[in-house]
């Protein structure tokens, strides 16, 4: 397979594409500390202020297949550029809004300029560097990301101290139009050779059913797993990834290849990645609460002891000491390890975290930054390197779309854990609506019954961080044994050394 040409300027290209992303993922969670301010500023009711964080990421989550066909079939660079264009417009009308309603219409649009940026992002990187240097890009690239995820309740906190809550939006003007004027400039475009037909049907269904998926994930826990307006989503979602499941293997040149499935490397590594999102969406929801409603800090503070986790991932991967390691394991072997250190990260918390010491939770966040750092690369490029090179944009999107669909279901599931384990512990003859969080319990239970009700969720807190580490290490060695019995199978397939043919005379 021809390799790119080392371009000179490969790293500046790395550095612009990682910037964009930075902002798409940093805006993920910026939001979340600007909720007491937009309550206030807009008049927005709590179910609007959920629809304004949670249409960012359901449009993002929806259309980032569909988005990495689109770049695989009209040029990823287009692409990336359109992308930019539509976040930050998105990110202007966000900033401008005068309701709740342009604020969650602008946030939709963010969500859909982002969408377009991820599908792409990774994309390019591998469709720019050689496989030599690929590893090095990746983990640079999985650092940008982590480092977003840790930055966004720090900038938000930062600028809702000095500025109105518009600012978290206006700080992405900037990025977005040095991104258009750098991509533009310096991104080489690269696309499908074929040049297919668009598939415009396996776009529409794979986009439904992705939708009705995540939104019925984020109404399950506030509208109750068994409620209309969740099930309703769920089944017309499945429905919809049915009819796309079968839709692609009639056409001959899918949107979504179902092949890829076939490879052992591929589920592998995919399923590794939904792990680690599961895993670190879910241990932060989690986290955050601890530290504020049990340990008592404010939400900036907060924020600030959960950034050691992406810190770490930031420090082993820019620096080269976690590809220094992890190129020494095999990819089965550095997934597992990686997953492994994830899990007992979440432990840690779990164990030290339920007796107030903070010093024991900074130690589960280095031990999920390091895990974090070790496998993530591993399964990027595992996944990257399963597929076709000009199915690349594909592949970017698919890793998006587990990535949020991983997040969203670890705040779920691990919410889910949490709200049964509360309702469960708290004294008898409270209201059912006392469990829906541990201010109403407090309100509810009075001073004399304060103690056990703290007591009770912090219980519950870490049955779920456990349940969570759990589930996380037992995957971790499925998506390893995975990707060992992939190795085997291409090993086994490998032709054997030519005899030499005897000459006749």
């Amino acid at each position: 397979m021809p390799q790119p040409e080392r371009r000179p300027d490969r790293w500046l290209i790395l550095a612009v594409i990682c910037l964009a992303q930075l902002v798409v993922v940093l805006d993920n969670t910026i939001l979340n500390v600007a909720v007491p301010s937009l309550t206030e500023g807009l008049g927005a009711t709590t179910a609007q202020t959920q629809w304004a964080i949670g249409a960012y990421s359901l449009a993002q989550a929806g259309l980032l297949i569909a988005a990495g066909g689109l770049a695989d079939r009209y040029g990823r660079k287009k692409v990336q550029l359109l992308g930019l264009a539509l976040f930050g417009v998105g990110s202007l009308g966000a900033a401008l809004s005068a309701s709740p309603g342009q604020l969650i219409a602008a946030r939709a649009g963010m969500g859909v300029g982002g969408s377009l940026l991820l599908a792409t992002s990774l994309a390019i990187v591998v469709r720019t560097f050689d496989q030599d240097e690929q590893p090095k890009a990746i983990a640079a690239w999985t650092a940008v990301a982590s480092l977003g995820v840790a930055l966004g309740p720090v900038i938000g906190g930062l600028l809702l101290a000095h500025f109105w809550w518009g600012a978290v939006f206006l700080v992405n003007l900037p990025v977005a139009v040095l991104g258009l004027i750098a991509v533009a400039r310096l991104v080489p475009e690269s696309k499908d050779p074929r040049g297919d037909r668009p598939d415009l049907l396996g776009a529409a269904l794979s986009t439904a059913g992705l939708v009705g998926l995540v939104y019925a994930v984020i109404q399950g826990p506030g509208s109750g797993w068994t409620a209309p307006r969740t099930l309703l989503p769920f089944g017309l979602g499945l429905l919809f990834l049915l009819a796309f499941g079968l839709w692609e293997r009639r056409i001959e040149h899918p949107l979504l290849d179902l092949e890829f499935f076939r490879d052992a490397r591929f589920r592998g590594a995919v399923s590794g990645g939904v792990l680690v999102s599961f895993g670190m969406g879910g241990s932060l929801f989690l986290l955050t609460q601890h530290l504020q409603f049990v340990l008592g800090y404010a939400p900036l503070a907060a924020g600030l002891r959960t950034a050691p986790m992406a810190l770490t991932v930031v420090a082993l991967n820019l620096t080269g000491a976690g590809i220094r390691l992890t190129s020494r394991l095999s990819p089965p072997v550095a997934v597992a390890t990686g997953l492994a250190l994830l899990a007992a990260g979440l432990a840690a918390i779990a164990e030290f975290g339920h007796g107030g010491s903070y010093p024991g939770i900074l130690l589960g966040l280095v031990l999920m930054g390091a895990g974090v750092a070790c496998a993530q690369p591993a399964m990027a490029g595992a996944v990257m390197t399963s597929i076709p090179p000009e199915k690349a944009g594909i592949g970017s999107g698919l890793m998006g779309t587990l990535g949020e669909l991983g997040n969203s279901l670890g705040v779920a599931v691990l919410g889910a854990v949490l709200t049964a384990g509360f309702a469960g512990s708290l004294p008898a003859g409270l209201p059912d609506s006392a469990a829906r969080s541990l201010p109403d319990a407090l309100a509810a239970a009075g001073p004399s019954a304060a103690s056990q009700v703290r007591s009770a969720f912090a219980d519950s807190l870490t049955a779920g961080q456990l349940i969570g580490a759990v589930a996380v290490l037992l995957g971790g060695l499925v998506a390893a044994w995975l990707l060992s019995r992939a190795a085997q199978q291409r090993a086994a397939a490998a032709p054997g050394p030519v005899e030499p043919v005897a000459q006749q005379g």
